[in-house]
């Protein structure tokens, strides 16, 4: 008889494949910050060493085209580096949906989250440090604390998170969400004190209090939430909702949505919907929050608004290479990644490089985030949503 197989043979039969796709910039350009996406004082004799594109692939439900599976570094003109292998998997199994990405400087991991379980790769040895499974529930886009104490992982399909220890992938609380139908977005305020949390399949957001795990607000919006970012003070939230070619906004003190925004000179039809069932399935604040940029999966753009004007205003719209449906900003906010690979020069709205792996092909993700590395640690990385980094509402 054979023996009953190890839990990682199991993993390995189970897992598609997936690559964190490594563009490497290799910058020599002072360091100015540690703590997740805000600049924070550093020696100026601390030098970046590496500044990494870290891209999730399959990055578009489980499609291998789109620059095939694993892990890429980016940034000397976004040239390819190296795969970081995860699972084995037999040739004839469908990879894994990666369903969402994050990071910390303080932990020194990569948090991966796919269909079926959560993982951590150390950032500096690129080695697996844990993985977790749950209850059968994973796992959707997740939120990792600013001191990189805690992860809030959406139950996918489910209505709860999971309250989870960033350094060892243990459970320490299951918060039930009864007015969220299937959990999935997750962002937390920049000062952490806040959790903002949304379903596939309602138009509710609930604000949880990170303290005490509890929710304190709920927000309802037009329609279903998809994808949304908020600014760095969380008073604002802008969000994509069904049937909509545009974006919400939402005012955190009232609690009420105060506008409504469609892209003028757009049209949009439930047939031209090619994926997420929205047209607008993408939202990012640029770090300094004086622009929002919003995906457009029917007309194949990317639409720039002036957000210091209320409600924001249309002032460019940017051709993609093929449909966007995720938008991340760099970590200096001078360069803009939409899902379809572009990248884009924040100050001039131009195309200026395209996503490629190693044998060319174009990689296409809606997970993805950069890294900074000086003396071969971490010290910096971007959050997935595009949340505003502006923390005090003088400066704006």
């Amino acid at each position: 008889m054979n023996a009953e197989p190890t839990p990682q043979r199991r993993i390995a039969t189970i897992m598609g494949t997936l690559i964190v796709l490594l563009l490497s910039l290799f910058l020599q350009r002072a360091a100015d910050g540690t703590r997740q996406g805000v600049p924070q004082p550093m020696s100026e004799a601390t030098v970046v060493q590496k500044d990494l594109l870290y891209v999730a692939v399959p990055g578009r439900s489980n499609d291998i085209h789109y620059g095939g599976v694993g892990v890429l570094d980016a940034k000397r003109d976004y040239e390819f580096v190296k795969r970081i292998p995860t699972w084995d998997y037999p040739a004839s199994q469908d990879p894994e949906n990666v369903k969402g990405v994050a990071a910390s400087a303080v932990t020194g991991l990569l948090y991966i989250s796919t269909t079926a379980r959560l993982a951590a790769i150390d950032l500096k040895t690129d080695k697996m440090v844990w993985e977790q499974t749950y209850d059968g529930h994973c796992c959707d886009r997740m939120a990792v604390a600013p001191d990189g104490k805690v992860l809030y992982v959406p139950a996918l399909e489910g209505q709860y998170w999971y309250v989870v220890d960033a350094s060892t992938g243990k459970m320490i609380k299951k918060l039930e969400t009864p007015d969220i139908m299937g959990s999935h977005n997750t962002i937390f305020s920049l000062d952490g004190s806040r959790v903002f949390l949304t379903g596939w399949h309602t138009n509710v957001m609930h604000i949880v209090d990170a303290k005490t795990n509890t929710i304190v607000k709920t927000i309802k919006f037009g329609n279903i939430v998809r994808p949304f970012t908020i600014n760095g003070t969380a008073d604002r939230v802008f969000a994509n909702v069904d049937d909509l070619l545009g974006f919400e906004v939402a005012d955190l003190k009232t609690g009420q949505v105060i506008s409504r925004i469609e892209v003028p000179g757009f049209g949009w039809s439930k047939e031209r919907i090619k994926h997420h069932r929205c047209p607008s399935h993408g939202i990012a604040l640029s770090p300094d929050e004086k622009e929002l940029w919003l995906a457009d999966g029917v007309n194949g753009f990317v639409h720039v608004f002036d957000a210091t004007k209320t409600p924001p205003k249309l002032v460019k719209s940017i051709p993609t290479r093929d449909y966007p449906y995720w938008i991340t900003f760099g970590i200096d906010g001078k360069f803009v990644y939409p899902s379809s690979g572009d990248v884009i020069e924040a100050a001039t709205k131009q195309v200026v490089a395209g996503l490629k792996d190693e044998i060319g092909r174009k990689v296409e993700s809606e997970k993805l985030l950069e890294v900074l590395f000086a003396g071969g640690k971490p010290i910096r990385v971007v959050d997935q949503f595009g949340v505003g980094m502006v923390t005090t509402s003088a400066a704006k």
